[in-house]
């Protein structure tokens, strides 16, 4: 059991307690065992190198992959079947529809002289899966030892509590397993053991404390610090290679690597780019926004109404309405000044995250940023034809026919824009949220989901152009030329 200690760490009682439950080969081990955790806390690494090393006749099952009854049923019974098969014969595929099926199915199966006289297991990973699936699947699985009246265990793995399986009709309790997450000693311990042959241990885990130090608070799931240890770490050593620093000089390597951690921290769990594309910035010292690919939402490409819209919908989720006023009216008048504040208001509205807003708010402020009339039809929502053409043949600012949802005041509108349902793709690309349902009678709400650095690299990397240039333009078109640009 030294092999087994080496290659599992700082899981020893999951491991101890998961012995005592296999026991012996030929024992009849329990008849169904849920172990639960979060992500990263080695539920299915430890699970299957205990099998593995062991030599237990086991099946592992992904039901991410089985998402059907029958590819689950058919993928247990095959790879079953595979195991009890010598290795020159080729096994048939069984087909099975139903559990019942399986049940019988099972039975075949396992009477091989190779499964004979030991315990099967079954495991299940990602087991949540199973509660979508017909309602006796999850109580036969936890049951299959009795139903088949053979020496198996059905392991389930999952990252929900077993009360959240539990159906409320009952069933047979599994022995309930949990895998708490890594401490931050334990994830030191975990990385450290991965050093390269040509550096020593000591400093690898100086390496190690320097990155946990850095990510340890937004990031605790050991893949993901896995794979930041592994993408920085040529970084880390640059000075030692070059000949300018010692492996003890820590002061000098985190000079040297701090720059680039702060890099790594704007796309954790992201796995935006390649390992080839990090490496090449680590090389060039490029600014990771200047990557195509680093970040999708920064590089994002709008319309030119839409990046309007997108400003006006941040500056209305994040700010009161009762300051629209004061900062959008050029001619607001006197506003007495108050230090008094409200309890909720001391905390800044980052914070306490976006709040819906109407739809005419937002049109409101569109206007007073921009510095031309924005007509509100078909460019800025979803608009039918018919009101459209109304507009046009229609004396220039009068009201719109009753069949428009919009009560609002209309000027004329480039072209090129008018089949570009701007709110409804800013909705669907999820920059907006849709708050409520479609058809409530005050009009729809909205909720902008972007950050700040997001509506800052609208304002900052692309230049807006007046409105009133194109506005020029396309005003002096007639309408019955519009009509026919429209048509064709």
């Amino acid at each position: 059991m030294a092999h087994l200690e080496n290659l599992v760490l700082c899981r020893e009682s999951q491991v101890s307690t998961l012995q005592s439950l296999f026991g012996e080969r030929h024992h009849f081990s329990f008849p169904s065992i849920f172990i639960y955790g979060h992500t990263a806390s080695g539920k299915t690494y430890v699970t299957q190198t205990l099998l593995k090393t062991l030599e237990l006749p086991h099946v592992f099952v992904n039901c991410v992959e089985c998402f059907t009854l029958r590819l689950l049923l058919e993928q247990i019974l095959n790879k079953l079947n595979h195991l009890s098969s010598s290795e020159d014969a080729c096994p048939t595929h069984i087909t099975c529809e139903t559990f019942n099926d399986f049940v019988r199915l099972f039975k075949q199966v396992t009477k091989a002289e190779s499964l004979k006289d030991q315990t099967v297991y079954i495991v299940l990973d990602k087991a949540e899966y199973l509660r979508d699936m017909e309602a006796n699947l999850l109580p036969g699985f936890l049951r299959l030892q009795e139903l088949t009246d053979r020496n198996v265990t059905v392991i389930l793995l999952s990252e929900i509590v077993w009360e959240k399986f539990r159906p409320n009709t009952g069933c047979f309790e599994p022995f309930v397993l949990y895998f708490p997450d890594y401490s931050i000693g334990n994830l030191q311990k975990i990385l450290s053991h991965d050093h390269p042959p040509e550096y020593s241990a000591d400093f690898y885990a100086a390496y190690i404390n320097i990155l946990l130090g850095v990510f340890y608070t937004v990031c605790r799931d050991l893949k993901e610090l896995r794979h930041l240890a592994v993408l920085n770490f040529p970084k880390y050593c640059e000075p030692v290679v070059k000949g300018e620093a010692s492996e003890r000089d820590t002061r000098k390597l985190w000079r040297n690597v701090e720059p680039h951690l702060k890099k790594a921290m704007q796309t954790v769990y992201l796995r935006e780019i390649s390992s080839s594309q990090w490496e090449k910035i680590q090389k060039d010292d490029t600014d990771p926004g200047q990557l195509k690919g680093l970040s999708a939402y920064t590089h994002v490409e709008l319309p030119y109404y839409s990046k309007f819209i997108l400003i006006a919908a941040y500056l209305a989720s994040y700010n009161p309405a009762r300051t629209d006023k004061r900062f959008f009216l050029k001619h607001h008048g006197k506003i007495k000044k108050t230090n008094f504040l409200k309890k909720h208001e001391k905390t800044s509205n980052h914070l306490l995250g976006p709040k819906p807003f109407p739809l005419d708010r937002l049109l409101a402020i569109l206007y007073s940023i921009v510095d031309s009339r924005v007509a509100a039809t078909a460019n800025i929502f979803s608009q039918c034809l018919r009101c459209w053409v109304s507009d046009l043949q229609r004396p220039h600012g009068a009201p719109c026919s009753a069949e428009c949802f919009l009560s609002c005041r209309r000027t004329f509108l480039p072209t090129a824009f008018l089949e570009l349902p701007l709110i409804t793709s800013l909705v669907t690309l999820q920059l907006l949220t849709l708050v409520g349902h479609d058809d409530q009678l005050d009009g729809p709400k909205y909720k902008c989901t972007v950050s700040l650095d997001f509506i800052r690299a609208i304002a900052r990397h692309e230049t807006l152009f007046r409105l009133k240039t194109v506005l020029d333009m396309d005003l002096q078109v007639s309408s019955h030329k519009c009509f026919s640009f429209l048509k064709f």
